[in-house]
């Protein structure tokens, strides 16, 4: 039982290079809990692709904390996350923060990558007007659970030319990037610590195509 007296998320607002941007976060649901350390993790996400071209695809978005803020790098960022109430506060925060260019789409990762391999077809993304081969996506951002990525998610992100990968497991991303590597190189790596005096660590790591 779910007893709700007022409302069952907070707004949270992180600056980022100088720019408000604004958070919904809501019970339960995954956010980074560190504020200042979460404005230190988007800022260096920018630096890493301000360089970009094309498109960004987003997988794990959550509530669109990455996708916000690294949209204005981009022409267009589609973003996936499987658990309904963060689409929902992704949706939310796109609107708060008056942001253009992201669209959501409520999928796994798994389910993701078999669309993108024609494996099934999904009906969210016809009702969406979503046609994936209209996006020209040369980077791909991750942020996994602690369990990582499926080998199929693996293989589907060597892929593209740059990967930006969060992880808040360095035993699931040594074993992630044991793969990542055969295509890639690791060319900027970050350590954030978002959870002081514990033995977790949250990771940055820009590969690029070898």
């Amino acid at each position: 039982m779910k007893i709700v007296l007022d409302r069952d998320y907070v707004v949270e607002k992180l600056d980022v290079n100088g720019k408000p941007y604004i958070y919904q976060q809501v019970e339960n649901s995954f956010t980074q809990p560190n504020g200042k350390v979460a404005e230190k993790m988007l800022e260096w996400a920018i630096d890493c692709t301000q360089d970009s071209q094309g498109d960004l695809l987003e997988l794990y978005c959550g509530n669109g904390n990455f996708s916000l803020a690294l949209a204005q790098n981009f022409e267009r960022v589609l973003a996936t996350e499987l658990a309904k109430p963060s689409v929902q506060s992704a949706q939310y925060n796109i609107e708060a923060n008056k942001i253009e260019n992201v669209q959501i789409i409520r999928m796994s990762a798994e389910e993701f990558t078999e669309a993108m391999e024609g494996k099934r077809e999904f009906r969210r993304l016809k009702q969406a007007n979503i046609d994936l081969q209209s996006y020209n996506c040369n980077t791909i951002f991750v942020d996994p659970p602690r369990s990582g990525m499926d080998i199929d998610t693996c293989k589907m992100v060597q892929g593209y030319e740059r990967i930006l990968y969060i992880s808040c497991n360095p035993e699931t991303l040594k074993e992630n990037l044991d793969v990542l590597s055969e295509t890639h190189n690791i060319t900027r790596f970050a350590l954030f610590d978002q959870f002081p005096y514990t033995h977790h660590m949250e990771a940055g790591v820009l590969l690029e195509r070898k």
